[in-house]
């Protein structure tokens, strides 16, 4: 089955932007678009029917723009009416990635209604974009990289460096993946980890070799993508954020199984989504 770029759309500012980096994704990837208005109806403003046309005219207008730039796209839409979290989650499912609006800096106050859009990213099975109100196509143009957040071993980032590699050949840009470690406290070291530590040669040249190892088999599956090293004492949040500036897409992971409070976004995605200006990519793992 062929899983199309879903993009989620109200008629704001932020979801057309979201709608239309998404057609230009669909078109990178050869894939068909998929268009969904989740909603409610609201019983003040007018009787179901006609909610319901409104909402149908909003898609269809926001359609036409996307098809004037991509008359080569093909273009499914969905009018969904129910939960507005379930059916954007039950929408991810079916996706390659699914793309939403965020509203300019600070708090991500999510989609449609404040913490809907964080639900979403928490709860979906695939990978949501973040698309941030005012985005234009010209940073993807001005060669900038496709930074992605690599942690711990292989496995644990192994879905996020997918992505963000298909991401790279997609648009013919550079990976920059990035790795943050820091001085572990002094109850950490045990004789097992500083027998570790010696054998090679400390703790950056440790590090550096982890992300070299996670690094290998996704430069051997594309070797057409550049691909930048960076390794920085810090904390993972601040270490991603400082490469921002210099991304057209950041990617992130996050972890899939659900604690006893529910599905999480994760503090290291939580802080990008916050404070990033590109868009966001949030991976769900393990």
């Amino acid at each position: 089955m062929t899983r199309p770029i879903t993009a989620g759309v109200d008629g704001t500012e932020e979801s057309l932007a979201a709608l239309a980096w998404a057609a230009r994704e669909a078109v990178r990837r050869g894939l068909p678009l998929r268009v969904v208005h989740a909603w409610r109806a609201h019983e003040a403003l007018a009787d179901r029917d006609t909610q319901r046309g409104w909402v149908a005219d909003g898609v269809a207008e926001a359609v036409r723009t996307v098809t004037g730039a991509h008359p080569e796209l093909t273009v499914a839409t969905d009018v969904l009416e129910g939960d507005v979290v379930e059916s954007l989650v039950e929408a991810a499912a079916t996706a390659e990635t699914l793309v939403l609006g965020s509203r300019g800096h600070g708090a991500v106050v999510g989609f449609l209604l404040g913490s809907v859009g964080r639900q979403v990213i928490a709860e979906a099975v695939r990978p949501v974009v973040l698309v941030r109100a005012g985005d234009r196509p010209a940073a993807e143009a001005a060669g900038r990289d496709v930074v992605v957040g690599q942690h711990g071993g292989p496995e644990d980032s192994e879905a996020a460096l997918g992505f963000a590699f298909e991401a790279a050949a997609a648009r013919g840009a550079a990976v920059r993946a990035v790795r943050a470690w820091n001085l572990p406290p002094v109850f950490a070291y045990s004789p097992a980890s500083l027998r570790l530590l010696d054998d090679t040669g400390g703790l950056e040249p440790y590090e550096r070799r982890a992300l070299a190892e996670a690094l290998k088999p996704w430069r051997e599956r594309f070797p057409e993508v550049p691909v930048a090293e960076q390794l920085e004492l810090g904390s993972a949040g601040q270490v991603l954020l400082s490469a921002a500036g210099r991304a057209q897409l950041m990617v992130v992971g996050r972890r899939a199984r659900r604690t006893a409070v529910g599905a999480r976004i994760g503090s290291v995605a939580h802080g990008v989504l916050h404070h990033a200006d590109c868009p966001v990519a949030v991976v769900p793992h393990g």
